[in-house]
């Protein structure tokens, strides 16, 4: 069943526009990458499913209701979460106090404190300590629970590995059939191929602002998705 269909849209920062006709079919239960270099488009992509930048033309369904015109609040509380590129921890709190905020729009669901730290042991014992002088890795591992306290039903990652060590990208993509197993879909925004399609079960590459490449990644060759990824 499709949770999350994007269906033609275009997009604009000004007289810019960033995304083209673009069309994105997220089924439930699965995780979905969405690959491309810097530019193309996927940040933008989210932030539209999101709420936070406008689509121009199309429209955005989820769970087969448009959500054109619903602000971003409302979305979390149909069940939208995104972790935004960046991290965009609350520095001046603590670990904890950053948790609960994510559960302020809290739905019913699985995801409460202690299995999110289950889930990221590292915080178990950062708790107490201020976001603000955690490793990239310890607030990456924050924001993802942060959006996870509120149980969302479609989590929207965005450049989960950027900047961090190797073996911190791989702890936390090792949670990430956790959190499909509890019942979130995941559509996942990188630029690191490998990780992104060891983790997805489909692929969308955009370039330059339109989907060049999609499909389930077992049934696409590495030719093909760097030439879609490079436009060669």
């Amino acid at each position: 069943m499709s949770l999350l269909d994007v269906q033609a849209v275009d997009s604009f920062y000004d007289d810019l526009q960033a995304l083209f006709s673009v069309n994105v079919t997220v089924d439930e239960g699965t995780v979905v990458a969405i690959i491309g270099a810097n530019g193309s488009g996927k940040s933008t992509l989210l932030r539209v499913i999101a709420g936070l930048q406008p689509a121009r033309s199309g429209q955005v369904r989820y769970d087969g209701v448009p959500l054109a015109n619903l602000p971003a609040h409302e979305r979390v509380a149909r069940g939208i979460a995104l972790v935004p590129e960046g991290r965009r921890i609350f520095p001046s709190l603590s670990v904890l106090e950053n948790l609960k905020v994510g559960a302020y729009r809290r739905r019913p669901g699985p995801w409460t404190l202690d299995r999110v730290v289950d889930l990221f042991p590292l915080l178990r014992p950062l708790l107490a300590r201020n976001a603000a002088v955690l490793s990239g890795g310890e607030q990456q591992a924050l924001a993802i629970g942060r959006a996870l306290m509120g149980n969302p039903r479609l989590l929207l990652l965005d450049e989960v590995s950027l900047g961090l060590a190797p073996t911190i990208v791989r702890q936390l993509y090792a949670g990430l059939p956790a959190i499909v197993s509890a019942g979130t879909t995941i559509l996942l925004v990188e630029q690191s191929i490998d990780q992104a399609l060891a983790a997805a079960s489909g692929m969308y590459c955009l370039l330059e602002g339109r989907v060049a490449l999609a499909g389930p990644p077992a049934g696409l060759t590495r030719d093909a998705i760097s030439a879609a990824y490079f436009g060669i």
